[in-house]
């Protein structure tokens, strides 16, 4: 019997922020090692339910998926976020395989992230910074999350890549090359760190 394929999930926009370190742990308590991974879609459950406050039937609607599909995604995330503050451990907020309600677009000038619900209008400059140098947001296309240790860090100056470290930002990472910061390579990681609709 063949696997049944994973429906993407309708995600009104990125998060704006890639996750939460826990901080104040007791000193005669060791805290758990490695990240737990919160989905994006896990995280749009979260959101429409308990900030938006929307029954689970409203917000299947809003993800597209059926009930029974977003109670369990629900019910993962509440786990993973349950499991993040027992133990001690870094949430980061990256894969899933999604897709977002509006065309998201990048500034690669001040790296904001905003939306366009004006398709039928050509982007001529960011919002916020007024830069001409716009590309579209795009998520990697991938059934398994597992993929995501795939990604890679990229020098802003030199173009030098090494493997992405799972809850480490790239921007902490200094190239060996050069000496300059590091960014995300595409995928999940480069959610914006500014939003803004126009």
């Amino acid at each position: 019997m063949c696997a049944r394929i994973k429906r993407p999930r309708k995600i009104l926009s990125p998060p704006i922020i890639k996750g939460f370190k826990p901080y104040g742990l007791d000193s005669d308590v060791k805290p758990s090692v490695g990240s737990v991974n919160l989905l994006i879609e896990e995280y749009e459950a979260l959101r429409l339910c308990d900030y938006d406050g929307l029954n689970h039937h409203q917000a299947s609607l809003m993800m597209d998926v059926s009930r029974p599909t977003f109670t369990r995604i629900y019910a993962a995330a509440l786990q993973k976020v349950a499991k993040a503050f027992v133990e001690g451990r870094q949430i980061v907020i990256e894969g899933g395989k999604v897709y977002f309600d509006s065309d998201w677009h990048q500034c690669n000038v001040c790296e904001c992230y905003f939306s366009h619900p004006h398709k039928h209008l050509p982007i001529e400059e960011c919002p916020l910074c007024g830069g001409e140098d716009i590309s579209d947001f795009e998520l990697i296309d991938e059934s398994s999350e597992m993929q995501m240790d795939e990604d890679q860090c990229q020098c802003t100056h030199c173009q030098f890549e090494q493997t992405h470290q799972p809850g480490r930002p790239c921007k902490e990472e200094v190239c060996p090359q050069c000496g300059s910061f590091m960014k995300r390579k595409g995928g999940p990681g480069r959610r914006g760190r500014k939003m803004q609709e126009i």
